[in-house]
């Protein structure tokens, strides 16, 4: 009996310290990200050396130019099938940057943006804004603020361009895993909610809010599994399924024509 007893402490005790090594081994790559981006940023800032400064495509006559703008949820969202826009008028560009606060984004768009003289921009940002409040507890108004004024500025230079701007509520986030919930808090998601609430008050004629999150979101507002690669990330069924309501929103826009755009 004694026997048995000191074999199961000592399997209880081979769980245990294995399920330590593999908590460390995360944590370990979690923190090595971190720092890897953190010393990337010190180098660009704000990415500008992400995309050329000269050398920019050429206008392609009689199609409108889209351009997906913001961080990595931006740069993942491939567009819409130009099959399935009829007639076929639009030219698609991407300028996301992954891991991009919203202040980054609103510094380079003079350079990564404007001078691609674009028709309509779609603006996703801010999840990396508000994640940082599970951080910085003490910061939170301040960060929640900054985000909204900074997105306020982005659909603000969008429309200086003559570009309609389609802003989009901030992606839901997913459940996070153990590794992640050391750097986390449920404030991450109440964040979320305030500054998609006052994205929802930006619509006007030049600018559309294409309600993201409502998509993404299952019942308990968190993105659905379905539609995830990890807790912060889409998969191609997430962006499918936003298209689905983009591609018809695209086609109910009026655009002045481009001569008198430019």
């Amino acid at each position: 009996m004694r026997s048995k007893f000191y074999s199961f402490l000592l399997l209880f005790s081979l769980v245990l310290l294995g399920c330590s090594i593999l908590l460390n081994f995360l944590l370990f790559n979690r923190a090595k990200q971190y720092y890897v981006e953190l010393n990337g940023t010190r180098l660009d800032p704000v990415g500008l050396n992400v995309y050329p400064s000269v050398g920019q495509p050429k206008q392609i006559k009689d199609l409108l130019r889209v351009v997906f703008f913001g961080d990595s949820r931006s740069a993942a969202w491939l567009p819409p099938s130009p099959n399935k826009l009829k007639p076929r008028r639009y030219e698609f560009m991407n300028r996301g940057i992954g891991s991009q606060t919203s202040i980054q984004t609103l510094q380079r768009f003079s350079q990564h943006v404007q001078p691609l003289n674009p028709d309509i921009i779609v603006i996703q940002v801010g999840v990396n804004d508000l994640k940082t409040v599970a951080l910085f507890p003490g910061q939170t108004e301040t960060i929640i603020a900054n985000c909204k004024t900074n997105i306020r500025q982005l659909v603000k230079a969008a429309n200086s361009t003559g570009a309609i701007a389609i802003v989009s509520t901030v992606f839901p986030v997913g459940d996070v895993p153990l590794e992640r919930r050391v750097f986390w808090s449920d404030a991450v998601e109440q964040a979320v909610q305030s500054v998609n609430d006052d994205i929802k008050t930006l619509a006007s004629d030049r600018v559309i809010v294409f309600d993201a999150f409502s998509l993404l979101a299952n019942e308990q507002g968190r993105l659905r599994p379905e539609y995830r690669t990890d807790e912060l990330h889409l998969n191609q069924a997430g962006y499918a399924a936003l298209n689905q309501k983009l591609e018809p929103l695209l086609e109910t826009i009026k655009l002045q024509s481009k001569s008198d755009k430019r």
